[in-house]
């Protein structure tokens, strides 16, 4: 036997084991004999280097070797999932699936494991490339602290799975792996990990792969992505999934009913606790993937799928004080201020009051013992006050402030809305440094180097008093501050250039507009060439953009009435940021459409509804909800309701196949 075929063969062996061991959690030689195996593969490879092999077991140890990560766009966006804490809600979505497909469908239950979102690539078998979530659209490479994590194959099983791939799910560290940590942690009196998803997720970002190997993380993998899938349905996908060497979840059922639904939430509600790993809810899908694109997707998230949270741990404790922050927009949050508590793994010295008339609705006293939640088991906030525990030592009775805590502007509470505001927005301290922050952060500028702190040390010694400032900073003006070398001040200031570079939807969404978020931003960016336009837009025309309702069409006019933003936009633009859509982006768009209304309405074989919206848009058309004398036609798919079909033949509006819709736009 040569060399190669001896390396080959210790190869098989360990990847055999490795999938026994941490996949089917049934040992077949002891830790020993393993760690036998490992050193004589590690030997030989050293051997004889040229039979170096990025698959080769050997990988799964890590080495000290520092790597930066780099960013990867997801083929396949990230979406997450609309998420949910009531029964009721749960017949809801069932409810809103079945009228929208009108025909049978199946449910795939499976348990929510509170983790870090992974995507990994696999080319002929093997892994390529993991990429973490990151925004959605792109996330980081870690591909070489993926693959010291046992559970996740290095090479498949078998010969039928696909030629090219991707698989999603959650990356975890097991209880017990987690204690351990927070053990010899606490041990060098280090701050301990919070709870075992911030563990798992930092753990991924190590930039040296030997300490990730090190902290044994666990893989639950959950959703198959690519042209050739071996099924139609989801859940039979991931059973074959399992036969490629994936460790897929067994607690997995298939549903018929809303019953059979509601059985497997109440028995996981109660088992989830005996879980080697942490589970926050439950997640729903509809499980036939053609029924999948059927229903497609929001701006946020899949129609097809919703997230059911666990009812969230409570804890009883005394409120100390309460505070008032200021945010980026003025908004005025008031904070409880508590006597430390233990709640879901973590400690909680603060909690949200949300707004005054949560406050009133509480009847709030300094002293008073109050229960605290986590809601959706993330921040921690107050529900209620143990009136039994109250006293005659009580504090006074909690108010709501009636100016800003910062400035001392005097606080208005629009009409119709729970939050009060500090209208000082150009020149209350929080808000200014707010704004920055947002301006610079990784989905809107992306400005390497500049953080929080930096930003508050810009603004506190006068280098910036708004975001149009940074684009006047240089290297001699920076170099020489607190904690700043000359390399720290040029690498700021190339980031600072670099963002001249970030596309017109994102600085749309940098600049900071009241109720405008990354979707909307994108909206505005197809409906408008420029920044001209969009500032020159009157009401009637932000209210025909999809998505786009009065609350948000008042923000975005009253923001471009204020002088001070006004001059703000012209110091960007002179500053050469991107203020128009490129030539590229504005090719892609035509005119077929143009002054036409359109209603869609049933389900479709060759596109989603989300993608007819998108081609509407795209070719000059509006998209409309309901139906009216003023629709140009309806664009029909199968099972088109038939109060839409009557109506439309009532009012004499054209109905349009998908076959010449599409011709249409060719």
């Amino acid at each position: 036997m040569t060399p190669k075929d001896r390396i080959d063969k210790l190869r098989a062996e360990l990847h055999q084991h490795n999938y026994n061991y941490y996949v089917l959690n049934t040992p077949e030689i002891s830790d020993k004999v393993f760690d036998d195996l490992m050193r004589k593969l590690q030997d030989m490879e050293e051997q004889y280097p040229e039979y170096k092999d990025e698959s080769s077991p050997t990988m799964r140890v890590g080495s000290d070797l520092n790597k930066n990560f780099t960013q990867v766009t997801h083929r396949y966006p990230m979406l997450s999932l609309a998420n949910t804490y009531s029964e009721q809600e749960v017949i809801d979505f069932y409810d809103r699936a079945r009228k929208a497909l009108n025909e049978d469908f199946e449910i795939c239950c499976e348990l929510k494991y509170d983790g870090t979102s992974i995507s990994l690539i696999y080319e002929n078998g093997r892994l390529t490339r993991a990429v973490t979530r990151g925004d959605g659209e792109k996330g980081d490479d870690v591909t070489d602290n993926v693959k010291t994590i046992r559970s996740i194959p290095l090479i498949l099983h078998g010969n039928n799975y696909p030629a090219s791939f991707e698989i999603r799910g959650e990356i975890l560290m097991p209880w017990k792996v987690f204690e351990k940590l927070n053990k010899e942690k606490e041990s060098r009196e280090e701050p301990l990990f919070a709870n075992p998803r911030n563990a798992a997720s930092g753990t991924l970002k190590l930039q040296n792969s030997a300490i990730v190997a090190s902290r044994k993380l666990d893989a639950y993998l959950y959703y198959l992505l690519g042209e050739n899938l071996p099924c139609n349905g989801h859940y039979e996908n991931l059973q074959e999934a399992a036969k490629w060497g994936f460790k897929v979840p067994p607690t997995m059922r298939k549903c018929q009913t809303l019953s059979e639904v509601f059985e497997y939430i109440k028995f996981w509600d109660i088992e989830r606790k005996n879980l080697p790993v942490a589970t926050d809810g439950i997640v729903l899908k509809v499980n036939n993937l053609i029924q999948q694109r059927n229903l497609g997707f929001t701006a946020k998230s899949p129609r097809w799928a919703i997230a059911y949270k666990f009812q969230a741990e409570r804890a009883l404790t005394r409120l100390d004080k309460v505070t008032y922050q200021v945010g980026r927009t003025g908004t005025v949050t008031p904070v409880a201020n508590l006597e430390p508590v233990q709640l879901s793994g973590t400690v909680v010295k603060r909690a949200s009051l949300h707004n005054a008339d949560i406050i009133e609705g509480l009847d709030l006293h300094i002293g008073d013992m109050v229960y605290v939640e986590k809601g959706g088991e993330i921040i921690p906030k107050i529900t209620g006050v143990d009136f039994s525990a109250r006293s005659f030592m009580l504090g006074e009775k909690v108010k709501f402030v009636t100016v800003c805590p910062e400035c001392y502007s005097k606080l208005i509470r629009y009409e119709g809305e729970a939050a009060h505001y500090c209208p000082n927005e150009t020149a209350c301290p929080p808000q200014i440094k707010g704004k920055i922050e947002h301006f610079i952060s990784r989905r809107a500028m992306n400005i390497d180097g500049l953080g929080p702190e930096t930003v508050d040390l810009f603004f506190k010694i006068g280098l910036i008093k708004n975001t149009a400032d940074l684009y006047a900073l240089k290297t001699d003006d920076i170099k020489g501050l607190d904690r700043m070398g000359e390399k720290s001040a040029t690498n700021i200031i190339k980031g600072i250039e670099n963002s001249k570079e970030v596309p017109f939807d994102r600085v749309i969404f940098a600049l900071g507009i009241r109720f405008v978020g990354e979707t909307v931003a994108k909206k505005l960016s197809k409906s408008f060439a420029n920044i001209d336009e969009l500032r020159n837009a009157d009401y009637e025309r932000l209210i025909q953009i999809d998505e786009i309702g009065g609350r948000i069409a008042q923000s975005i006019l009253a923001y471009f009435s204020n002088e001070s933003n006004q001059i703000l936009v012209e110091r960007l633009k002179d500053a050469g940021l991107q203020f128009s859509r490129s030539e590229e982006d504005l090719n892609s768009y035509t005119n077929k459409l143009a002054g036409l209304s359109i209603v869609i309405s049933g389900v479709f074989m060759h596109h989603s509804r989300d993608e007819y919206k998108e081609l509407i848009e795209k070719n000059g058309g509006k998209n409309v909800g309901s139906i009216s004398s003023k629709t140009s036609f309806i664009l029909a798919g199968d099972n088109m309701g038939p109060a839409k079909l009557e109506k439309a033949q009532k009012l004499g509006v054209r109905v349009v196949t998908e076959e010449e819709f599409l011709s249409m736009i060719s």
